[in-house]
C-alpha cells in the first residue's frame, strides 16, 4: 500500500464557522510527493487519469483538448481569510498572509462541469496576478508573461456530497494538490477535483487487473 499523506494541519484547527467552506474531499485515501513521483498502480488509477492528475501541465488545457471547447471559470467565493490556515493543505504556510482563498468552477462553454478548484493567494497580490478573475488561472498568468512552476504535493481520494450534488456524479473523486512558484517563490496553493464525467474521454478511471 502507499504511504499516505494528511494534508491537514492539526496543530492550528480554525473555527470552522468563521468563513465560508470549502469543498475538500472526505479522504479514503491519500498520497504525497513520493506517490506523486512513483506513479500509482494502474488497478489504483489508470494511466489517462495519472497524465491528468500527475502531469504538470495546465489542466484548463488540457480539459480543452479532451472536449474540443474552451474551459470556462464560473468563479464562486473570493473570500479573505486573514492569517487562518483555513483547513486548507500545509502548503498554505508558504504563502504569506493575509491571504485570500478563490474558488471555481472549470466547465465546458456549453456549460458541463468538469472539475473545483480551490485556491490561496496573498491578498496584496491578487490583483496583480487575477487581473481577470472571470478566465482561469493559467490563462490569467500566461496574458502576464509569468514564468511558472506546478509542484504537485498530493493525490487524493474521497468523497464530497457538495460535489455530487454539483457535478451530478457519484463518487468517490480524484483529487489534488500543488503549489505554483514564480520567481522562485510560492505564489498560491491549489487544490482541485476532477469528476468523473472525464471518463467519457479519459476512459475507466482504474484497470482491471
Amino acid at each position: 500500500m502507499t504511504a499516505t499523506f494528511n494534508p491537514k494541519d492539526s496543530k492550528r484547527a480554525p473555527n470552522p464557522h468563521r468563513y465560508p467552506t470549502w469543498h475538500a474531499l472526505t479522504p479514503i485515501w491519500e498520497g504525497g510527493e513520493e506517490t506523486v513521483a512513483q506513479g500509482l498502480p494502474h488497478t489504483q488509477l489508470a494511466p489517462a487519469w495519472q497524465i491528468l492528475l500527475l502531469g504538470d501541465g495546465s489542466p484548463t488545457r488540457h480539459l480543452k483538448l479532451l472536449t474540443g471547447e474552451p474551459t470556462a471559470v464560473d468563479v464562486i467565493d473570493m473570500s479573505p481569510i486573514g492569517l487562518s490556515d483555513d483547513r486548507a493543505p500545509q502548503l498554505i504556510e508558504a504563502v504569506p498572509g493575509p491571504r485570500l482563498r478563490r474558488q471555481v468552477w472549470l466547465r465546458t462553454a456549453s456549460g458541463q462541469r468538469l472539475a473545483y478548484a480551490a485556491s490561496w493567494w496573498q491578498t496584496s497580490m491578487v490583483d496583480e496576478y487575477l487581473q481577470n478573475k472571470s478566465i482561469p488561472i493559467w490563462d490569467s498568468l500566461s496574458q502576464i508573461h509569468a514564468e511558472l512552476y506546478r509542484d504537485i504535493q498530493g493525490i487524493h481520494y474521497g468523497h464530497s456530497e457538495a460535489l455530487e450534488a454539483a457535478f451530478g456524479e457519484k463518487g468517490p473523486f480524484w483529487g489534488r494538490h500543488y503549489l505554483f512558484w514564480h520567481r522562485k517563490k510560492p505564489m498560491t496553493v491549489i487544490y482541485e477535483v476532477f469528476s468523473p464525467y472525464l471518463t467519457k474521454y479519459l476512459g475507466p478511471m482504474r484497470l482491471e487487473g
